[in-house]
């Protein structure tokens, strides 16, 4: 703060710089990392990447039964979503410390 209780603006442009090339570092670590989410004791498993996107679905053949469809249908939402769970704490973890701080600026959405 300079006297007078003014914030510097170049102190400010600076920190958001350095956390626009934080957030930007986090954000191809996410793009790098994959999560693996599975249900049914791992019968179905699938891998996401850190953003979200879904690079694989594995069904075990034992899973496969032509009389109950639902019930595989339903291990497959419970894999993405348990691999979508993994995804978010790891986007906690990469992207907490980076905008933790921002709510403090009043960005909204931080």
């Amino acid at each position: 703060m300079r006297p007078g209780g003014q914030p510097n603006m170049q102190q400010i442009m600076q920190q958001a710089q350095k956390m626009q090339q934080q957030v930007a570092q986090a954000q191809a670590e996410l793009a790098a990392a994959e999560v693996t989410g599975s249900a049914g004791g791992g019968l179905v498993s699938v891998v996401m990447t850190g953003l979200g996107e879904v690079k694989s679905v594995r069904i075990d053949p034992k899973a496969v039964d032509p009389e109950d469809i639902e019930s595989l249908e339903d291990l497959v939402i419970a894999a993405i979503r348990n691999a979508a769970e993994e995804q978010r704490e790891l986007t906690e973890a990469k992207m907490g410390p980076v905008t933790g701080g921002m709510g403090g600026l009043g960005l909204p959405g931080f």
